[in-house]
C-alpha cells in the first residue's frame, strides 16, 4: 500500500532531522543551532493530549544560533513533495528578520528540503532575488543543485561548505 505524503509532513520531519544536526554540530562544538519556539497559546487541552490553541505572533525564521567563530546563523526550513519551491513560501515576517539580521553580517539560509531527500542551503540573498535569477518567483531543484548538502548517518551537513576562520568540520561524521 502507497502512503501518500504532504509538505506538512515531509516539513515536520525535515525539522525533526535538522534539530538532530544542529544537536551533531553542538556535541562537536561547532555551533550552537536551536529551534525558534512558536509564539503559541493553548486554550483548551483536548481528548488523546491535543491542543486547542492559537498562535500569538508571526512566525520568526525557525532555526537561530552561533557558529564557534561568533558568526550569527539563521535559517527558515521549507519542505515541499513538488519539484519547486517558491518565493512566497516564507512569509513577510520572516522576511523582515532575515533581511535585518543578514545587514548585520548574519550567515542566513533557506534549508530546503524536496522530498524528503534532497537538502540544500540556499544563501538568503540568492531567495530574495529569485525572479532575477530564473525569471520567476520560484525554483526549480535542478536549478538549486549548486546549493546542495549531503545527509550522512541521518545527519544532514547543513554546515559543509560554509567557509569561516575558526570553524573546521570533519569530514568524517
Amino acid at each position: 500500500m502507497a502512503v501518500k505524503l504532504s509538505s506538512k509532513s515531509i516539513g515536520n520531519t525535515f525539522e525533526e532531522i535538522l534539530d538532530f544536526s544542529c544537536d551533531y554540530y553542538r556535541k562537536k562544538g561547532i555551533a550552537c543551532i536551536q529551534k525558534t519556539p512558536e509564539p503559541f497559546k493553548a486554550i483548551k487541552v483536548l481528548k488523546g493530549g491535543r491542543v486547542m490553541g492559537f498562535y500569538t505572533k508571526k512566525a520568526q525564521p525557525d532555526y537561530k544560533g552561533v557558529l564557534k567563530n561568533g558568526q550569527c546563523i539563521i535559517f527558515e526550513a521549507k519542505a515541499t513533495m513538488k519539484d519547486c519551491i517558491k518565493q512566497q513560501a516564507v512569509s513577510d515576517v520572516q522576511t523582515k528578520v532575515l533581511d535585518e539580521y543578514e545587514a548585520m553580517g548574519a550567515q542566513c539560509f533557506i534549508m530546503a528540503c524536496f522530498s524528503g531527500k534532497d537538502f540544500y542551503r540556499i544563501p538568503w540573498r540568492t531567495w530574495k532575488i529569485m525572479k532575477e535569477m530564473f525569471g520567476r518567483k520560484y525554483a526549480r531543484k535542478d536549478e538549486l543543485k549548486k546549493y546542495q548538502f549531503p545527509e550522512k548517518n541521518g545527519i544532514l551537513l547543513i554546515l559543509q561548505g560554509i567557509e569561516l576562520p575558526g570553524i573546521v568540520e570533519r569530514k568524517k561524521v
